[in-house]
């Protein structure tokens, strides 16, 4: 049913005692058929205004009416319901009525009328009027009038903000939760993004990182298109974050900019804004103790928007977070790679990066664990350089460990993936081989390296040759755990070396 439906009472014609017809008083009816609407439904303010139109009509000629909405934070004025068209001076005559003392008469200004909306001592909006006639309306009816719409406004308002600090509340203890268990800094920021559209519900939102140079290193974005997303990141990456304006606007003074149009801002050509397509949006600056670490933007290419002093609030709160989270998600970031690093250096030779001796131990471990359970074989291979003492004397150390590292390389080169080659230390090194390898692959492999070992080295101009000995023990011929093989395939190792170089197997005389 539509507001006032079945209420209206123009033209209601009552009977007398005498029997005679009467006109009731039509602003004693719009009262009481605004009271009896306000008791039993729940308002918008235009539903209130549609429903006194009629009878202001007929009381007072009226031919346009706007309620304004006052923010008491920014003090502005916006349209919060509106019947007939709008004048140029409509806004310029509503606001004269701050002008006049708080409980005063309304502002007149020739045929229109401005109201003030007060409610509990507060200012809540202005209620403006237009019409040839607005003299006839009582003072009495004027002032009963007006506080229903503030009622009306006072109540919404308290909705409205209900539900900002419900949503708000929500996104943000989200954001904090999924964020500070973000890994790395890449998934903070797009968790970011997709917050702040969220919260703002907005189409769009875009951010990106900066380096220590105020360049950008890192472009993410929510809700475009592949070729957006591409042209982010050509338009974008390694640029100076400084040569935007809207960068300017907001981390220069480290709050959020809240554009409502963006045809009234300055921006940068094939920056953030235009790439993205907003019409309207909210910049947020994300400020470390150490300085400014990026920006996250969201907004709407449909249209522009006004924006809020809860929004500016929101802007703040979610910039406050974002930077809490990007430093959380940084530091876990670095910790991590120092954990990898750490790990890395436990498990690993530092001078050719190859796995060491605990980490060839712990995989042989479970190559011979797996070789036992399948039926199947697992081979270690152990190699000593030769001639690598004399590289040590006549050249000098530093070229020892650049052998080193060019053997590793070659190793590296003839064994397959998941194979292992391993640093055992000196001029000693591992393979493990897996996949069940009989003898003649293990050999194989043995006689590869040495002939590809038998070629010539470059170190700093000078040719250096070198040789091999490899001895080779096989699970579960050789032995039944790794500390045999090692050791079968150590004691063949030094048969060949005796013997000149070249492979032997254990158990037998190749």
């Amino acid at each position: 049913m539509s507001v006032g439906s079945g209420m209206h009472t123009a033209g209601l014609l009552l009977e007398e005692a005498g029997g005679d017809l009467m006109t009731p008083d039509r602003q004693g009816l719009m009262l009481a058929e605004l009271v009896a609407f306000m008791t039993k439904d729940t308002p918008s303010v235009q539903h209130v205004l549609d429903l006194t139109a009629p009878h202001l009509r007929e009381i007072a000629g009226l031919t346009a009416a706007t309620v304004f909405e006052l923010d008491s934070v920014t003090g502005m004025m916006t349209v919060s319901a509106r019947i007939g068209e709008p004048g140029k001076r409509d806004q310029l005559v509503a606001g004269k009525v701050f002008r006049a003392p708080a409980g005063g008469k309304p502002v007149v200004n020739g045929e229109q009328m401005a109201i003030r909306l007060r409610i509990g001592g507060q200012t809540v909006g202005i209620l403006l009027l237009t019409g040839p006639d607005l003299a006839a309306l009582t003072q009495d009816t004027i002032s009963t009038m007006a506080l229903h719409f503030a009622t009306t406004l006072q109540g919404l308002a308290a909705e409205k903000q209900r539900q900002f600090v419900a949503h708000s509340s929500a996104t943000i203890r989200e954001l904090f939760e999924q964020g500070m268990t973000a890994g790395n800094v890449e998934t903070a920021a797009a968790l970011l993004a997709r917050s702040c559209a969220t919260a703002f519900r907005t189409e769009h939102a875009a951010m990106y990182l900066i380096d220590g140079e105020g360049r950008i290193r890192y472009v993410h974005g929510v809700g475009f298109a592949e070729e957006i997303h591409q042209a982010l990141t050509v338009n974008l990456l390694g640029k100076a974050a400084s040569d935007s304006p809207v960068w300017r606007g907001a981390a220069d003074k480290g709050e959020p900019l809240l554009v409502g149009d963006v045809t009234t801002t300055k921006v940068r050509s094939g920056g953030l804004v235009q790439t993205i397509g907003v019409q309207s949006f909210v910049a947020m600056p994300l400020m470390s103790a150490q300085g400014p670490v990026g920006m996250v933007m969201c907004g709407d290419s449909a249209g522009t928007r006004d924006w809020t002093a809860q929004d500016r609030i929101l802007a703040e709160q979610l910039a406050f977070e974002g930077t809490l989270i990007m430093d959380s998600a940084r530091m876990r970031q670095a910790a991590e790679v120092h954990m990898n690093e750490l790990t890395r250096q436990a498990f690993h030779d530092s001078l050719t990066g190859l796995p060491n001796r605990k980490l060839l131990l712990d995989r042989a471990d479970v190559a011979v664990e797996i070789a036992a359970a399948t039926g199947t074989r697992a081979a270690l291979l152990l190699l000593d350089l030769n001639g690598f003492k004399q590289v040590n004397d006549t050249v000098g150390h530093h070229a020892g460990d650049v052998l080193l590292q060019l053997v590793a390389k070659r190793l590296q080169g003839v064994v397959r993936r998941p194979d292992l080659v391993a640093r055992l230390g000196g001029d000693e090194f591992s393979v493990l081989l897996t996949g069940d390898p009989d003898e003649g692959a293990a050999i194989g492999v043995g006689e590869r390296i040495c002939e590809r070992l038998r070629e010539p080295f470059d170190i700093e101009g000078r040719t250096v040759r070198i040789g091999a000995s490899i001895g080779v023990a096989l699970f579960p011929e050789h032995g039944a755990e790794v500390g045999e093989l090692m050791r079968e395939a150590d004691a063949h190792m030094y048969h060949a070396k005796r013997g000149g170089g070249g492979v032997r197997l254990a158990g037998s005389d190749h």
